[in-house]
């Protein structure tokens, strides 16, 4: 049941919300959030009902650690180790280990087994949100007592699937009153207003992406050689579908967990407007960045050890936020190749160039602009492969001079110059939206810019989001329709 299907729109999503606001008609928050916790897990068990003793079972481990934690003062580092190590067994077990028996040579009966293996859905992303209140509950940051709301915590059905990744801090405070908001009605139109437009992203900009995506790939794996422009066209074009895909995902999210008066961190802030890979990482996926950093980066040591010790730390962090993604070489490369950015990027800002005069200044920022898109896209064909040998003919075939031919750019898709244009001309949704959301992830202030086109309600805005929902509607009924990409993560 994705966000864009039908039956999530017309049924699930009116029918939770409408009993949900019932139920806090009578002021009773126990069993609202147990309405929500129940139709979490219908709503998780839908894709494969085998999923639910997964997540159960996970949420089971965890809650009990947490709760001894609170007791056992002199166990709490053996508590913790034992919560990493329940953890990372399970994300490992169905995600990795055919990964690290095969690269081992062990047996090939046990690792067709492991492969036949359905991967739980989002168990990265439930896994991740639940280590991250684990090592919260041992610092004494976060306690919670009540189990349906620790399964609300990890289950709330907007953010289940691929994130944001919440902490317990900035979610569950917000389930505290019994009481009906008051401001139901804005946060509806806002809410869904978020909705329409990360919809419009998926279904008409994402989905309509993937057919150039899918032919460059279809082509190598028909044993074709891409060429110069279907390698371009491909590959920008996954570029753009990949950040519309999860973008959309994400404002979905927002705007579904908005209806129900609940703030969801921002998660995307117009990455290909970054003008330098550091820039990159506080605007794509930050709430997975903004975890890598204070769970994995800082414990390490940070940049506290100097700078060999830094690069270091940065290159294991993103190597482990590649193994992340997937389990295969490719996403290991893509994450080093991140890493080796991020240590260039570092060492070029010591050097501390600034050229003066506002042309110069300016022509600066377009290149490294330019610099850093093209830095991201080439790292995208490694984590978009199956392979290597598929990364390397499209690399390839990238700087094939022999087979170029300009005019075949004449006929490129329309579809890539309106991502294009949107991508970095336009206002974000955040930039959009924010005078309507009390985010409780802080965002960067220098990274988001003020607008004319926040939302407003007259006949200008009313007649927009008919266009949006019109064309929401073509997409979600043509035969593009596609799963979420960060769903098989």
């Amino acid at each position: 049941m994705l966000f864009s299907s039908f039956e999530f729109i017309l049924l699930f999503f009116p029918l939770t919300l409408l009993v949900y606001r019932i139920i806090k008609r009578f002021e009773n928050q126990q069993l609202a959030i147990c309405w929500i916790v129940l139709a979490s897990l219908f709503y998780y068990g839908w894709w494969n009902p085998k999923y639910l003793f997964i997540i159960i079972t996970s949420i089971l481990v965890n809650y009990g650690i947490s709760r001894f934690m609170m007791k056992a003062e002199k166990q709490k580092k053996l508590l913790l180790v034992a919560a990493i190590l329940f953890n990372l067994g399970l994300l490992c077990y169905f995600k990795y280990s055919a990964f690290f028996m095969s690269n081992l040579g062990m047996d090939h009966a046990a690792i067709d087994y492991l492969k036949k293996l359905a991967l739980p859905l989002g168990i990265s992303f439930f896994t991740f949100q639940q280590l991250a209140f684990i090592f919260d509950a041992y610092k004494g940051i976060v306690k919670e007592h009540d189990f349906p709301r620790y399964m609300l915590f990890v289950t709330f059905f907007p953010q289940l699937i691929a994130g944001p990744i919440v902490h317990h801090k900035q979610m569950m405070p917000q389930f505290n009153s019994d009481k009906e908001p008051e401001n139901f009605a804005a946060n509806f139109s806002v809410g869904i207003c978020t909705f329409i437009l990360g919809l419009f992203k998926k279904v008409v900009i994402a989905d309509a992406l993937s057919i150039f995506v899918t032919e460059l790939y279809g082509n190598i794996a028909a044993g074709g050689t891409p060429g110069f422009y279907l390698a371009w066209i491909g590959i920008l074009a996954y570029t753009f579908q990949l950040y519309f895909d999860f973008s959309g995902y994400s404002d979905m999210a927002l705007g579904i967990a908005k209806c129900f008066g609940i703030d969801l961190p921002i998660n995307f802030l117009s990455p290909y407007k970054s003008k330098s890979i550091i820039e990159f990482w506080r605007r794509w996926h930050i709430t997975l960045s903004t975890f890598l950093r204070d769970y994995l980066y800082i414990p390490l040591g940070g940049n506290r050890k100097g700078t060999y010790m830094r690069y270091q730390n940065l290159m294991i962090t993103m190597l482990l936020g590649g193994l992340w993604h997937g389990a295969g070489w490719t996403f290991v490369i893509w994450g080093g190749l991140h890493g080796l950015y991020l240590m260039i990027n570092h060492a070029w800002s010591k050097l501390n160039i600034n050229p003066s005069g506002k042309f110069a200044s300016t022509s600066l920022l377009i290149f490294y602009q330019a610099l850093t898109f093209l830095a991201v896209m080439l790292a995208w064909v490694f984590f978009r492969s199956p392979d290597l040998e598929t990364t390397m003919m499209i690399l390839t075939s990238l700087v094939d001079i022999n087979s170029v031919e300009l005019t075949k750019f004449r006929k490129a898709p329309e579809v890539l110059y309106f991502a294009i244009i949107i991508s970095f001309f336009m206002p974000n949704v955040f930039e959009f939206v924010k005078e309507k959301f009390s985010y409780t992830l802080d965002v960067p202030k220098g990274l988001v810019k003020s607008n004319r086109l926040t939302l407003g309600y007259n006949i200008i805005y009313m007649l927009f989001f008919v266009a949006l929902v019109i064309g929401a509607i073509h997409g979600m009924v043509s035969s593009n329709k596609a799963e979420f990409l960060y769903y098989d993560f």
